[in-house]
């Protein structure tokens, strides 16, 4: 899959937040690409809620999934600073979501993932390939954020 120029656009501004948050800790942010409208960039939330599911792309998909008023977000591509973990492309799925685009992968920063014998290709065959993805486009930039962590 190649991310269209408007899928690069908000992932460069989801790139552009998670560097203007980064202060030490790791940061993530997301958006939803829904039509040309962009629903973001989000970033995690799980420190100030004190909920573990409050990831960045779980939080741009429920914002985008409120803005619609629906949870039928089949046309809408997720753009992500890291790639999504188990939990975010279950979410992704259940919200219909067939396009995904990220920057930082999981080869790159395994640290991130639960269930570290499993990459994308892994959870794309297992949802019968019912979503294309493209990752690691700017994960340079967020080396500092991500790797060695």
């Amino acid at each position: 899959m190649t991310p269209t120029e408007t899928e690069r656009a908000a992932l460069d501004a989801v790139i552009d937040r998670a560097l203007e948050l980064h202060a030490g800790a790791p940061v993530f942010t997301a958006s939803v690409l829904h039509r040309g409208e962009v629903f973001g960039p989000h970033a995690n939330e799980v420190g100030e809620t004190r909920d573990p599911s409050r990831h960045a792309e779980i939080v741009a998909i429920a914002r985008a999934g409120a803005a619609l008023g629906t949870t039928d977000l089949s046309e809408a591509t997720l753009i992500a600073s890291m790639q999504p973990c188990e939990m975010c492309l279950a979410a992704m799925r259940w919200a219909g979501i067939s396009r995904l685009v990220f920057a930082m992968t999981q080869t790159r920063a395994p640290t991130f993932f639960q269930f570290p014998a499993l990459g994308i290709d892994d959870f794309a065959r297992a949802a019968d390939n019912s979503f294309t993805w493209s990752g690691g486009h700017g994960a340079d930039r967020l080396s500092q954020i991500y790797e060695g962590t």
